[in-house]
């Protein structure tokens, strides 16, 4: 697939992403639920090793194909690693599943109810090695814990200037400004976060694409101006630490949205388990993802 062929796929595939980008502060909780225990290793350079074995063996399991997943997103040490004998990101291409890679490195304290991204000064580097990888796109994460308008205008002004980063280098920027579902103002700030958004994008209507990854809206169709808006190439869904049934019956309230899960896409997955029965564990959450993520119903189901 050429990048245009990318583009295609992303904006009218159906099908869902796949994150597959824990980093190191997320992978030890990965993997433990995966069946392996925090002893099983002795330095992070085995531990980064036995998360990727994990994910080469989700892409090269016969149902990660582009039939259904049409994206997946890459940990830095995924995208530079091999998988099946290749470079991550060729591996998914030839399986008909476009890459993205994740570029932020964590989050900053807690300020105005927001987490803001802690600062990439080698963030140009990382995208230019990623464009000579054949990588599509990228992801950023920050979030939103409470409906505090300033502190999310914040939050979507850095998006967008990552973004901007991110464009010039060649890349489709996917924009994260995840909203805690578990906040007490979830609703709220689901309203002020789409408010910010279009704003923004409404100052440049004519400007460059973007994708959004955002946490399923409280509300369903909140969101649907979002989808709808010339600049928005793609709207995809985050699970949020809902587990895969509840995250499937929200997301698929939600019309153009499509799932680009984590856990709810790996929680049933074992280190011990046959090859046989990986791949029937893994196909079946492939299918209920992709099954909310293109077999929409109303909100009152």
């Amino acid at each position: 697939m050429n990048t245009e062929e990318m583009t295609a796929k992303i904006a009218d595939g159906q099908g869902f992403i796949a994150a597959l980008d824990q980093s190191g502060g997320s992978t030890p909780k990965a993997l433990k639920g995966y069946g392996i225990e925090e002893g099983a290793w002795g330095s992070d350079e085995e531990m980064f090793d036995l998360i990727h074995q994990m994910r080469s063996r989700i892409i090269t399991s016969p149902c990660f194909t582009g039939e259904k997943v049409i994206g997946a997103i890459l940990f830095e040490r995924t995208m530079d690693g091999q998988v099946d004998g290749k470079p991550a990101p060729q591996a998914l291409i030839e399986r008909g599943v476009v890459p993205f890679i994740k570029i932020d490195k964590g989050l900053e304290e807690e300020a105005n109810g927001v987490q803001l991204m802690k600062p990439m000064p080698e963030l140009d580097a990382l995208l230019s090695r990623a464009k000579s990888l054949g990588v599509f796109g990228t992801k950023e994460r920050s979030v939103i814990n409470l409906a505090n308008k300033d502190g999310i205008a914040a939050i979507v002004a850095q998006q967008f200037a990552v973004a901007e980063q991110v464009i010039a280098a060649g890349l489709m920027p996917m924009l994260e400004p995840e909203i805690n579902i578990k906040s007490p103002e979830r609703a709220q700030a689901d309203l002020i976060l789409r408010d910010e958004l279009l704003a923004t994008l409404d100052d440049d209507v004519s400007g460059p694409q973007v994708m959004l990854k955002l946490s399923i809206p409280a509300v369903p169709g909140t969101f649907d101006p979002l989808v709808d808006h010339p600049r928005v190439l793609r709207v995809v869904a985050l699970s949020g630490g809902y587990a895969r049934p509840e995250a499937c019956a929200e997301l698929a309230k939600n019309r153009g949205m499509i799932a680009s899960f984590s856990r709810a896409l790996l929680e049933d997955l074992r280190g011990p388990m046959s090859d046989d029965d990986f791949d029937r564990s893994l196909g079946g959450a492939i299918d209920e993802i992709h099954a909310a993520s293109t077999k929409k119903v109303s909100a009152e189901a």
